[in-house]
């Protein structure tokens, strides 16, 4: 079979497609034959030698956490799934409920287990989950780790009513899925983009305002006007130190702030005064339990939440995929098909 491989001195001109065994399930395993994976920011900071848990300084790594697939075959004493199966790849593979600990955060597909980039892949079954039908298999590679972690942060961290506030930073594939959910969930939203079209695509997916960060830098202050000077309930810090002081002047009172990620890069130093002074709570958040992800897509096919796919790529052009995330090109999500 074929896989895509990225090893030192990392960097996208490293992303090839080799040829290696085909694997076969063991005790407790799942063998997947792989339909489609998808992008995620991670992804791109990995195969640049630049993710902080790895990606190891010697030896190649099969990158994506994310995928769909159909089960083609299975070991000894596997119960969750059967042949013909149709699941998603969970990003971390022994998380399946509780708080998480160091050892669940330790099983992370892509690094330190190889990912779901390879035409077949074994898997634990514990790490793997049945998926809503009405979905495409593009669409359902969206799911494990972009669409848990809005979830997740929403619902079960920021633990939000209808007619609370949300700051959704960006159109990447958190913010969007964090725009839907905030959306069927009776929530107000407020979402921000550098770009009035994706501004405009916001807007059709439910968003209730709309800010460009570019035109307006000091984007809290729309958030206190929208909110009667009270602040937003929660907010999807995406940027990291480059918004970050932006959302503390954004957030309420007894506020949340759920850190996801730095794609805005370093910014100016955090003071955290900031946090005593309004009592907010300032969360990091990776992703999320199989619990969390199976009771997702039952809300997913109750409300009939299709992900948005912007942009689809054969799975051998993953350098293209790369390039165009590094770009800023896409609103949702980037999916590479097998």
């Amino acid at each position: 079979m074929r896989a895509l491989n990225v090893s030192e001195p990392w960097g996208l001109d490293q992303v090839k497609v080799v040829e290696v065994p085909d694997p076969s399930p063991g005790l407790g395993e799942v063998l997947v034959r792989m339909r489609a994976v998808s992008l995620n920011f991670r992804d791109l900071l990995m195969v640049q030698g630049m993710y902080g848990r790895g990606p190891p300084t010697a030896g190649p790594i099969t990158p994506f956490s994310d995928g769909c697939g159909v089960v083609e075959a299975v070991g000894q004493g596997v119960t969750r799934v059967a042949v013909g199966d149709r699941v998603a790849t969970l990003f971390f593979q022994n998380w399946v409920s509780g708080p998480p600990t160091l050892e669940k955060l330790g099983s992370a597909l892509g690094h330190p287990i190889p990912g779901a980039g390879r035409e077949l892949g074994v898997f634990h079954e514990d790490g793997l989950s049945k998926v809503p039908e009405f979905l495409s298999d593009h669409e359902v590679s969206t799911l494990p780790c972009a669409a848990l972690t809005a979830w997740r942060g929403l619902f079960h961290d920021g633990r939000l009513e209808p007619g609370d506030t949300v700051v959704l930073q960006g159109t990447g594939g958190v913010s969007i899925f964090g725009l839907q959910f905030a959306h069927a969930a009776g929530l107000r939203t407020l979402i921000t983009s550098s770009s009035d079209e994706k501004l405009e695509r916001a807007k059709a997916l439910g968003a209730d305002h709309l800010v460009n960060y570019r035109t307006t830098p000091d984007w809290s202050k729309p958030v206190r006007e929208a909110t009667g000077g009270r602040g937003a309930d929660f907010i999807m810090e995406v940027g990291g130190g480059g918004t970050i002081q932006q959302s503390m002047r954004a957030v309420k009172i007894g506020g949340h702030i759920a850190i996801i990620g730095v794609v805005a890069g370093p910014g100016e130093p955090f003071n955290p005064a900031s946090l005593i002074g309004n009592s907010a709570k300032l969360q990091g958040l990776s992703v999320g339990s199989r619990d969390m992800f199976e009771s997702m897509c039952r809300a997913l096919e109750l409300h009939r939440i299709k992900p948005v796919v912007d942009k689809v790529y054969p799975w051998t052009e993953a350098r293209a995929a790369f390039e165009a995330m590094r770009a800023g090109e896409h609103f949702g999500k980037i999916v590479l098909e097998f």
